[in-house]
């Protein structure tokens, strides 16, 4: 299959090593780069349509390319709303967060209920299992995970552990593959913070209200 990454060299690494090397990749980290390209791919994952909404334009035609667009910011819904007319393309979203997509299990979201079998015969093609889940800013297991980052923020802001000790409290004690801010260095403050501030415009839910040392690790991380 042809697969084009749209998004950073990260983002490509991962796919290879998620995909493996029976594909062919191209890879741009630009829409613009990705517009002479699309035509002749089987497959996208663009890992940067939340910062460029109104790139959804190059795909509301692709009727033989399957897209899959990372939704952990912005949902689907929200998405094709930006467009006057209706998609016909075949248009997924998938956990694009650095160290979400190399997992056993690929998460993804639909915008229309008929294409479920197209996605299972491209998921077949890729080589990988998947799991529907509803269209909801942060998916599922980011949404989790990026709310145990938060609560841990607010342990260390409470000085009650440290983040080593928290870490290593976490593995030890719930068999997680990393501490949580381990987790937080993988993904990245400002996509942690990023998700949380989007899922909390979503919901209004106290949950995900941002720990101040987070937003203080954020604004600090800003050019």
């Amino acid at each position: 299959m042809n697969i084009l990454v749209i998004g950073e060299e990260t983002n490509f690494k991962e796919c290879q090593s998620k995909f493996k090397d029976r594909h062919n990749y191209k890879f741009t980290n630009t829409h613009l780069g990705a517009k002479k390209e699309i035509s002749e791919m089987d497959v996208i994952f663009d890992f940067i349509i939340d910062r460029e909404v109104t790139q959804m334009e190059l795909y509301r035609d692709l009727s033989k390319v399957t897209v899959f667009l990372n939704t952990a910011k912005i949902n689907l819904g929200h998405l094709s709303a930006s467009l006057k007319q209706k998609i016909s393309s075949s248009i997924f979203g998938f956990a694009g967060l650095p160290s979400f997509l190399n997992r056993e299990i690929l998460e993804v979201s639909l915008l229309r209920q008929d294409l479920e079998s197209g996605l299972s015969t491209i998921c077949k093609e890729l080589g990988t299992a998947f799991q529907i889940v509803d269209d909801r800013v942060g998916l599922v297991t980011p949404r989790i995970i990026c709310m145990i980052i938060n609560e841990a923020y607010y342990t260390v802001q409470e000085g009650t552990a440290g983040k080593d000790d928290i870490d290593l409290a976490m593995k030890l004690g719930t068999n997680y593959p990393f501490g949580p801010f381990e987790w937080c260095q993988k993904i990245g403050v400002r996509n942690v913070y990023e998700l949380l501030a989007a899922i909390y415009e979503d919901t209004k839910d106290e949950r995900y209200k941002i720990c101040p040392l987070l937003k203080k690790e954020y604004l600090f991380t800003q050019p």
